[in-house]
């Protein structure tokens, strides 16, 4: 899977006086889109402790960075992070085929409604073309909060299935 920074047709917005909004592909290398990508989910989501208390290391983030199978994508406003993608390349075994998971999807709420999300997936989708994947899939949390983001993803897709999600200690 190629990786790219972001180009023109990234930009989603900018004309009017609206602000710019973009969609920019983390690279190899990238600690500071790293980090930045890690302090937007945990402003995004309210969670500190799941992901600025203990963030990992430089070799770390390094090494994720570079496995072809994530992605992270940041959602800019104006030149600044505003949103924050993580996603997964999975390779299936049922079939030669591959899906891609957004496993975290944050936008931080002053920023929210504008299209930032929206500018990630579609980013998210390029990942999937360059992958030769089936399909894109992302999971939400059934809590009234979080109908903001189904309702996003219902627009966007074409199915919706109903699933619990547990978690099962290694």
């Amino acid at each position: 899977m190629a990786r790219r920074d972001v180009v023109a047709e990234d930009i989603v917005m900018g004309a009017g006086g609206n602000p710019t909004i973009a969609a920019h592909r983390l690279v190899p290398g990238d600690l500071t889109g790293f980090r930045a990508m890690n302090a937007i989910f945990s402003d995004g989501f309210g969670e500190p402790q799941n992901y600025a208390d203990h963030p990992p290391g430089d070799d770390y983030a390094l090494a994720w960075l570079s496995n072809p199978s994530n992605f992270g994508i940041l959602g800019i406003v104006d030149g600044e992070p505003a949103g924050a993608l993580a996603g997964y390349v999975l390779q299936k075994f049922e079939q030669e085929r591959t899906e891609v998971y957004i496993y975290d999807l944050a936008v931080l709420e002053h920023h929210r409604r504008k299209g930032v999300a929206s500018a990630m997936i579609a980013e998210t989708r390029c990942v999937a073309r360059e992958c030769g994947a089936w399909t894109v899939f992302v999971q939400a949390d059934i809590i009234p909060e979080d109908e903001p983001a189904r309702a996003l993803y219902r627009k966007l897709s074409h199915s919706e299935i109903t699933a619990l999600h547990f978690d099962i200690e290694p």
